[in-house]
């Protein structure tokens, strides 16, 4: 017979508030096997985790179970606590009496009988548990980071000064993202590119880093400490290591018909081209879609005028499979497509323009060379109006349910700029509220009320009509209530942020979940925050959620630390609660092989005596190293071969009966 221990938290009110704590005891004491009961008030607590150890001595018990919060908030900290006194950590059972019981309950009593239930059936669980033994895996002292972007930069330094080596994978030809495309940044209206171009310029000559740009994942294999990543580089047709990058080859390209995806389409491109001056590598490459050679067979000026012979229109797609101990994710944001936003005729007039072309506009390496000029006609507008929440806070389909975050600060940024350039143009701007949560950033808003003049409007934007060479904006003044029509020269729309395209299929190579707005999901969104439940898998950046720079890079660093405390390790401890298979049952139907996420499940061949006779028999077999203990492969298994260390068939059948006594 076992001796159970059974310790009841109270969770100061959140638990006690709803569940009689005594009747609980009371219950408790009761069960068989159940030698000792106490509560308190914070179990977690080091008084009450004193209180777990000392009756494990003293009571020589050989199970333990917490009625306390939800597992994942400190079974760990349990499982510590009772390896210290001496006891295996898997002889642990939590009975989740907070998030299941007290939290979703108003009735007391009701609250109260619910927390016995759960009580019984963690015991009933408890009393089947064994000793449960993790083993060991390698490290590979590596680190991936996907993106290339502020956040992948970041991260990708603090790992690399840690003393490991890093590759960045980046999906345009340079590295940058969004942050190159910025003139200037908030609240310090201090130079994007100043600060971010010597990081370029450092994570491109760092000895630990080496950078993977115009390149995509193909595929992901393995797991925590050993993932094997392959990497698709697309062919450049421009040799990096014969180019010198004199430019010669896109000034002499006779095709010069493409929208530059740098600068927002604002100006053309060449076939063979260098993103932006300051890009990393400075390495140009051909788009082949947009090539003459490529589409004719003709032309190839760019190879005879190129000096260094770099020029390489053979070029194929080359795969790079390389093993990594921790990944890092930053693939940043998008903004909305504008074409659902008929009231704002964004795809009709050239005028009204997103938030992101106005920094091209007003960059001095953008398209009119820092001059603010309405794309329509090259003249400087008079008035402009600027429009909030384009698609964000929107609760319709074509739009976004939640706060952009950064368009509050980014117009105020975009309001100044116009107002200390030109002082004459009239700026307005039409906002549902202002929201400005930074440290200084409330300070940074109000100087655009104060210090500029600029006019903000509580209210919003109904149509925007295009009235000659105007744009006639129809709005409303909420305190007011008062109608407003003003004739406009140019309107900035504050566009939704969105996740990236590709994310859903990113997530699916790295076995990662994104949420209802294909943001990437973290394991804890208060604990565990730069973590995805993925083991060895991080977040960096708007791939997240929105956010703004500052904060960015605070979580890049994080992550970073996050993979370099698991680089450092050099072996792992790794999860006993893995599948395991009954080979004296199982059919060899691998179904269970079908739909294992971690592809931890694989075919093995093994010798079987069936009526005197030794046959070879096909079965599933459990890379334990792999496997993640989701248990998905138990309810798949039709022969019931497939059972779960630690949830094992019989453990939980054992919950049940005690549920329904």
């Amino acid at each position: 017979m076992q001796r159970i221990g059974v310790f009841v938290c109270w969770c100061g009110t959140n638990i006690a508030g709803t569940v009689d704590i005594d009747q609980v005891k009371q219950a408790a004491e009761k069960i068989p096997g159940v030698v000792n009961v106490q509560d308190y008030q914070y179990m977690c607590s080091e008084v009450g985790q004193n209180l777990i150890k000392n009756a494990i001595k003293e009571q020589k018990l050989d199970r333990v179970v917490i009625a306390s919060c939800s597992p994942r908030m400190h079974e760990a900290t349990f499982r510590k606590a009772a390896k210290s006194a001496g006891l295996n950590p898997y002889l642990v059972e939590i009975a989740n009496i907070r998030e299941q019981c007290s939290w979703v309950h108003k009735n007391k009593e009701e609250a109260t009988e619910k927390a016995i239930a759960l009580v019984r059936a963690a015991v009933a669980k408890a009393t089947l548990n064994t000793e449960l033994v993790p083993g060991e895996i390698g490290v590979e002292p590596r680190a991936l980071e996907i993106g290339g972007g502020i956040a992948g930069i970041q991260t990708a330094l603090d790992i690399a000064e840690a003393g490991y080596k890093v590759d960045i994978i980046e999906k345009t030809p340079s590295i940058g993202g969004k942050m190159a495309q910025i003139d200037k940044t908030f609240p310090t209206l201090d130079c994007s590119a100043c600060i971010l171009t010597p990081k370029m310029v450092d994570a491109s000559t760092h000895p630990n880093i080496n950078l993977y740009t115009y390149s995509e994942v193909e595929a992901v294999q393995g797991y925590v400490g050993n993932f094997e990543v392959t990497i698709r580089q697309k062919a450049r047709s421009v040799n990096a290591d014969k180019c010198t990058g004199c430019g010669i080859c896109t000034d002499k390209c006779p095709s010069k018909k493409a929208e530059s995806e740098f600068d927002e389409g604002l100006r053309k491109r060449g076939a063979i081209y260098i993103p932006f001056p300051q890009a990393v590598p400075n390495v140009p490459v051909i788009d082949r879609e947009e090539c003459l050679k490529f589409k004719t067979g003709k032309c190839g000026l760019c190879e005879r005028v190129c000096p260094s012979g770099a020029i390489e229109f053979n070029q194929e797609d080359t795969l790079v499979t390389q093993k990594y101990g921790a990944i890092v994710v930053a693939t940043g944001y998008d903004l909305i497509n504008l074409d659902k936003f008929g009231e704002y005729p964004y795809t009709e007039h050239p005028d009204v323009i997103t938030s992101l072309e106005f920094e091209r506009l007003t960059s001095a390496a953008g398209p009119t060379a820092g001059k603010f000029l309405r794309p329509s006609n090259g003249n400087k507008p008079k008035k402009v109006v600027f429009v909030q929440c384009v698609g964000s806070r929107d609760k319709s389909s074509r739009g976004k349910t939640y706060c952009s975050k950064i368009c509050c600060m980014y117009t105020a940024k975009h309001a100044m700029l116009i107002k200390e350039k030109y002082p004459e143009i009239e700026v307005y701007v039409f906002y549902i509220d202002v929201r400005t949560p930074g440290k200084n950033f409330d300070e940074f808003q109000r100087r655009a009320v104060e210090e500029y003049g600029v006019n903000y409007i509580k209210g919003m934007v109904g149509k925007v009509f295009p009235e000659g060479d105007k744009l006639q904006v129809h709005g409303v003044d909420a305190l007011s209530s008062e109608t407003l029509i003003i004739d406009a020269d140019m309107v900035v729309l504050a566009a939704a942020t969105k996740a990236k395209d590709d994310a859903q299929e990113l997530g699916r190579k790295l076995s990662i979940s994104t949420d209802a707005n294909n943001f990437f999901t973290e394991a804890h969104p208060k604990l565990r925050p730069v973590e995805t439940h993925s083991a060895g898998i991080y977040l960096a950046g708007a791939c997240q959620g929105p956010k703004d720079i500052p904060e960015t890079v605070a979580q890049s660093s994080a992550a970073a630390a996050k993979a370099i405390g698991l680089l450092n390790k050099g072996k792992l401890v790794n999860n006993p609660c893995v599948s395991q298979v009954d080979e004296q049952i199982c059919s060899g139907c691998l179904a269970c092989t079908k739909m294992c996420p971690y592809e931890a499940i694989s075919s093995q061949v093994i010798e079987v005596k069936e009526q005197g006779k030794i046959v070879k028999k096909t079965v599933a077999h459990v890379n334990e190293a792999l496997c993640q203990g989701c248990g998905g492969c138990t309810v798949t298994c039709r022969a019931g071969a497939l059972d779960l260390k630690g949830f094992m068939n019989r453990q939980i059948l054992a919950e049940v009966d005690a549920i329904c006594l």
